[in-house]
């Protein structure tokens, strides 16, 4: 039985080892790791992609656990994400947007029996998210958490727009290397068809694509398929976000070039 921690809880407070402690107390015998405490504080958008490049190197059947939530208390719903062979559980304000495929399924966390007695307004993170996911780890199946949810929270920098012979994808990360990566993936860029590409910015000129970043002189700037599997523009030993100006939210246009 295997549960992962994403939080901006840092490791100054007790808040994460709060989440443990409910954990180990209800499934001594789990294993917790953690992905990430240091998200940015609040940082939604930043989250998804931490997930997005860590969760799916687990095993099938890992509870990912993600406590992002500027909204705790509020309107908005808890929920876990079943998709890709991994389960999801955390708010639904669109962290787990990467997960959110056709083939995903969604139910709202509605079933006060499953969380702790005498849940706070404001740790939903320890007193319904962490002890559902032992339950989810222990063989509950998602769908008696409660109720589907049909349209879950998404975030909007990760959809892909045609626009005639270009794709559009706005950039949904920049990593500490100042990669601005895209959220663009190379399924998606085969719809372009077969030959070389080029990553367009108004004002430059276009960046073409390039296998790795030894095809690329230092200090040159290059597009490539990283690691995650998305189109990052990126320079050799250089920052390319801060070259072209570019972040989060901002859009780049991907071209066949023959």
């Amino acid at each position: 039985m295997i549960i992962t921690l994403t939080t901006d809880f840092g490791a100054r407070d007790g808040y994460a080892g709060a989440i443990k402690g409910v954990i180990a107390s209800r499934a001594p015998r789990a294993t917790v790791f953690d992905i990430s405490h240091e998200i940015p504080s609040f940082d939604i958008a930043h989250a998804a992609f931490v997930l997005f490049t860590a969760a799916p190197f687990y095993p099938p059947g890992t509870v990912h656990v993600a406590v992002i939530d500027p909204g705790v208390g509020g309107a908005r719903r808890g929920v876990v994400v079943v998709g890709r062979q991994h389960l999801f559980v955390g708010p639904d304000n669109g962290v787990f947007t990467p997960f959110l495929d056709e083939a995903a399924a969604v139910h709202e966390l509605a079933d006060p029996d499953l969380w702790l007695g005498h849940a706070a307004a404001t740790f939903h993170g320890r007193d319904l998210f962490a002890p559902t996911a032992v339950h989810l780890a222990q063989g509950l199946a998602p769908a008696d958490c409660g109720p589907t949810v049909a349209e879950p929270v998404r975030l909007p920098a990760w959809n892909v727009e045609r626009e005639g012979d270009a794709l559009v994808a706005a950039v949904v990360h920049v990593d500490g290397f100042g990669n601005a990566i895209t959220g663009l993936s190379t399924e998606r860029l085969a719809e372009l068809g077969e030959g070389s590409y080029a990553a367009t910015i108004a004002g430059h000129e276009p960046i073409a694509v390039r296998r790795t970043y030894a095809d690329a002189d230092s200090g040159q700037l290059l597009a490539l398929i990283g690691s995650t599997g998305l189109l990052e523009l990126a320079v050799r030993e250089g920052s390319a976000a801060a070259q072209l100006g570019l972040q989060r939210g901002d859009a780049v246009r991907f071209v066949r070039m023959d």
